[in-house]
């Protein structure tokens, strides 16, 4: 039931969105605006209550606690686990963004500031730390510790209405556990369609730079031909083939792309840039993490912090269960480190390396990176690279890197749409991944050719509240079953300890009975003797 109602919504909604884009559009940006004016507050709220609660159990008694019990080892080397928490969950939004985030804020700035100056400059690369940072690492990291959990420790279907249980026992097999399942499907086949489609526009983009391809619909389709071809290959072979090789190879890319941005650009500048922001983004963290703007007319934070917040948690529900089945085996604390602190810091020097090279473009070099945002964000990557020695180099390894982000995104979401919609524990079946990853091609080529991804993406921010309430109910959750845990390890501990105490005690008496028998067996030999 739950599959077949998925299929039907994300069906109706990519239906709409294509055949009547405008309409759609001005319905869902009212519905968005009612969403982000006024809720926008308990947004801010949750996202950093989950990043306090994660904090904590990084320094909580919970942190010792192994996912899939004590004895449970890892599947994944340090490395191949990272690179794949990396590409599913920033992926093809950080070459997306890298340049062209920070451009966008010296531009039109917030807090009021001038545009184009130096304190916007500042507060750019301040709120792209922000942005793609501790908070939407937090918010998957706890959805992922949250499902691994249940999963492996308490034996759960993968599914997102498993997480209830503790709260509402059995009825999370019921209604309320089927609505929750299906709003985490449709949510995740949009995202994850709307996504691609963005993704071949500036693949298509990169194209007619490079090799004069044109960026025409044609384009277009074929980009998303070859991808779901190569995602498809993937996501049949399974996670510790396909999409752990597609991880290591994008981690390998990725790094020699930032490496070569950062030798031939203005190295200096940009560990400047990363120093100063990273101490600017903590020392503000909290006055960030909960700034509206009550006494002025602005809607920057509606626009790009709410906007991400409840874009980070729609994709919650893909990226944590994704987290999840590459995670067992990781302790709490273990768990929390690598996926809350490692990929946080590794975005800081993405965002330092790619921001700070266009800001430097723009304040000290050709000073093009602006018009170049103002004619398509999926620009001004391009236009920075133009700067640069062999760009036609660089150009080609980032439209190879789009693509193999492309198709580990696509492998990961067809993986857990499959598992989200299959009843049975374990391995979804082939035969599910295949119809949700014809699925996701079919809506981003529809999507693309009607003009209607920005109003389903609207539409996906608008979906992302109900999670918003969810990840409350979750932290409450998890720390129930964490405790729990912790008792029973607890307790079973204590009575080890006291029944090797009891042994030993019982051990000791016995030894001093026999140490009694031969002192008393020796002293009748001594009066024996003559």
């Amino acid at each position: 039931m739950v599959f077949r109602i998925s299929i039907l919504v994300v069906a109706l909604l990519s239906l709409v969105a294509g055949l009547w884009p405008k309409g759609f559009h001005v319905f869902i940006q009212s519905g968005l605006a009612v969403v982000s004016v006024r809720f926008g507050w308990f947004y801010l709220l949750a996202v950093f209550a989950t990043l306090v609660f994660l904090i904590y159990l990084l320094f909580s008694r919970f942190a010792n606690l192994r996912i899939g019990g004590e004895d449970a080892e890892p599947e994944f080397s340090n490395a191949s686990w990272m690179s794949m928490l990396f590409a599913a969950g920033m992926g093809i939004g950080l070459v997306f963004w890298g340049a062209a985030e920070p451009v966008s804020h010296y531009l039109a700035p917030p807090e009021g500031l001038a545009p184009q100056s130096i304190l916007a400059a500042r507060a750019s690369m301040r709120y792209v730390f922000f942005h793609w940072g501790l908070h939407p690492w937090a918010i998957y990291a706890l959805v992922g510790l949250a499902m691994s959990w249940f999963m492996f420790n308490r034996q759960g279907r993968g599914l997102i209405s498993d997480l209830l249980q503790p709260l509402i026992g059995h009825r999370h097999t019921g209604w309320i556990g089927h609505f929750v399942n299906i709003l985490a499907i449709v949510s995740t086949a949009l995202g994850v369609a709307t996504t691609l489609g963005f993704g071949t526009l500036q693949i298509s983009a990169g194209l007619e730079r490079v090799f004069g391809i044109p960026a025409s619909t044609l384009t277009q389709m074929s980009v998303i031909t070859v991808a779901f071809v190569l995602y498809m290959a993937s996501t049949t072979s399974g996670v510790t083939r396909g999409i752990k090789w597609l991880s290591n190879g994008n981690l390998a890319l990725a790094v020699l792309l930032l490496l070569m941005i950062l030798v031939l650009g203005p190295v200096s500048f940009i560990f400047d840039i990363f120093t100063t922001t990273l101490g600017a983004y903590l020392s503000q963290l909290v006055s960030m993490s909960l700034r509206m703007s009550p006494f002025t007319a602005s809607t920057w934070v509606q626009d790009w912090t709410i906007f991400y917040w409840a874009w980070w948690i729609s994709w919650s529900p893909f990226v944590g269960i994704f987290i999840a089945r590459i995670s067992k085996g990781r302790t709490v604390r273990e768990f929390v480190l690598g996926v809350v602190i490692a990929p946080s810091l590794l975005g800081f020097l993405w965002f330092s390396v790619f921001g700070g090279a266009a800001m430097w473009e723009q304040m000290f070099g050709n000073g093009q990176m602006v018009a170049a945002a103002q004619s398509g964000y999926q620009n001004v990557l391009f236009a920075l690279l133009d700067t640069y020695p062999a760009a036609t180099f660089l150009a080609g390894l980032t439209i190879l890197l789009l693509v193999i982000f492309f198709v580990t995104s696509a492998d990961s979401a067809v993986l857990v749409l499959a598992t989200m919609s299959s009843p049975e524990r374990g391995d979804p079946p082939v035969s599910r991944r295949i119809i949700w990853g014809v699925s996701i091609a079919v809506i981003a080529a529809a999507l693309l050719l009607a003009g209607g991804l920005d109003a389903l993406q609207s539409a996906l921010i608008i979906t992302a509240f109900p999670f918003a309430v969810l990840l409350v109910l979750i932290m409450w959750s998890l720390y129930r079953v964490l405790d729990a845990e912790y008792v029973r390890q607890r307790q079973l501990s204590l009575r080890t300890r006291h029944a090797i105490e009891r042994w030993l005690q019982r051990d000791s008496e016995a030894a001093a009975a026999i140490a009694a028998a031969s002192r008393d067996q020796a002293d009748q030999q001594d009066k024996a003797q003559p």
